[in-house]
């Protein structure tokens, strides 16, 4: 299983949202398309034909539990990572 695959795994577990790596969503991310812009500490996400903007900050190492929340709900709704 590609590193990607066990990355998206953890994401969709709605039980580990805290113990997801910063680095690992980020990467996730760029890996499913999304352009990345940073402003200050916000990372900011937009892909084309994805309605949202993704926001993501650093808390420590990891990703902020509500933020994976929501990348959750975006890789759902566009069933993405499925290619």
């Amino acid at each position: 299983m590609s590193k990607y695959k066990k990355i998206l795994q953890k994401i969709l577990n709605p039980m580990i949202d805290k113990n997801i790596s910063f680095a690992d969503l980020r990467q996730l991310l760029l890996h499913l398309g999304f352009e990345e812009r940073t402003s200050g500490s916000h990372h900011i996400f937009r892909k084309v034909g994805i309605e949202e903007k993704i926001n993501i900050q650093k808390d420590g190492g990891k990703a902020k539990p509500y933020q994976v929340r929501q990348v959750r709900t975006v890789i759902l709704k566009y069933m993405l990572g499925d290619e």
